[in-house]
């Protein structure tokens, strides 16, 4: 008791900031690895520092010394398995407003021109059930990607789209890049899922626009072959079934300058259960 009576005595205000910055930066890093295999990882190192503990307390020093040296070479284990979850994590900050520009610089009827363009290219291959898969790029760069296929650095433009995806043509598999009002290139590769949970029914290019979008803060739109359905990717979740409508109003509100981090699925699905209340 006198122990606590003397810290909250001798503390500072700096300490206070101090305790409040790393508070913060380890809620950060809880909210990147939540749900994540890096989060399960953390537990099971959480249990080995609790038996290393528990092992010098007990005075059993074999399992002791396992244990501590485990440890060690273990840091050099936890970031080659943590590679994924900490380029996320840099990638998160370098995309923060701190160090960066707002998402893009198109503003006006330059940037309702292009959400138009690529809305009513995506009806008209849905309508004809022509498959497509279009990844809008924004703060992370897709330049990897856009190297695995075929460069076309022209304005974004329904007739451009649509011809891209036509069947027999050359550019007509892999998926089509877009930055801002630029289509930079396609037929590109994307990294498939490595989730386990998606659903059988979602063929190759709903597994390469998830897979994308755990990779990078990319959105992509995906149409399928089969039934014509519009599909979005983003953070590793996949919303179906769209309409021409909603995918306009997600489009816009990701062009829309956005004080929150969250991602437009979320947004749209949240406010989708706003209005059916």
């Amino acid at each position: 008791m006198q122990y606590l009576t003397n810290l909250i005595i001798n503390i500072r205000i700096r300490d206070i900031v101090d305790i409040l910055i790393v508070a913060i930066v380890l809620y950060k890093l809880f909210t990147l690895i939540r749900e994540t295999r890096a989060e399960q990882l953390l537990k099971g190192i959480g249990v080995l520092l609790v038996l290393t503990e528990l092992s010098e307390w007990l005075k059993l020093y074999t399992i002791n010394w396992i244990l501590s040296n485990a440890m060690t070479v273990g840091t050099l284990a936890i970031l080659i398995v943590f590679q994924p979850e900490l380029r996320r994590g840099l990638e998160y900050i370098g995309r923060s407003r701190f160090f960066s520009k707002s998402l893009i610089e198109i503003r006006g009827e330059n940037m309702s021109k292009v959400v138009d363009e690529i809305v009513e290219a995506t009806a008209s291959l849905s309508r004809q059930k022509i498959g497509a898969l279009m990844v809008l790029e924004r703060q992370t760069g897709l330049n990897d990607v856009v190297e695995t296929g075929t460069s076309i650095s022209g304005k974004v433009s329904s007739d451009l789209l649509i011809n891209i995806f036509i069947p027999n043509t050359p550019l007509h598999d892999g998926a089509v890049i877009i930055k801002d009002d630029v289509i930079k290139a396609a037929a590109c590769f994307l990294p498939l899922t490595d989730s386990s949970n998606i659903n059988k029914e979602l063929g190759t290019r709903h597994r390469a626009a998830l897979g994308i979008s755990e990779r990078s803060d990319s959105l992509s739109i995906v149409v399928s072959e089969e039934t014509g359905a519009i599909s979005i990717a983003e953070n590793g979740m996949i919303s179906r079934y769209l309409d021409a409508k909603t995918l306009k109003q997600i489009l816009l509100d990701m062009y829309k300058p956005k004080n929150s981090n969250q991602p437009y699925i979320n947004r749209w699905r949240q406010k989708n259960e706003k209005e059916e209340e």
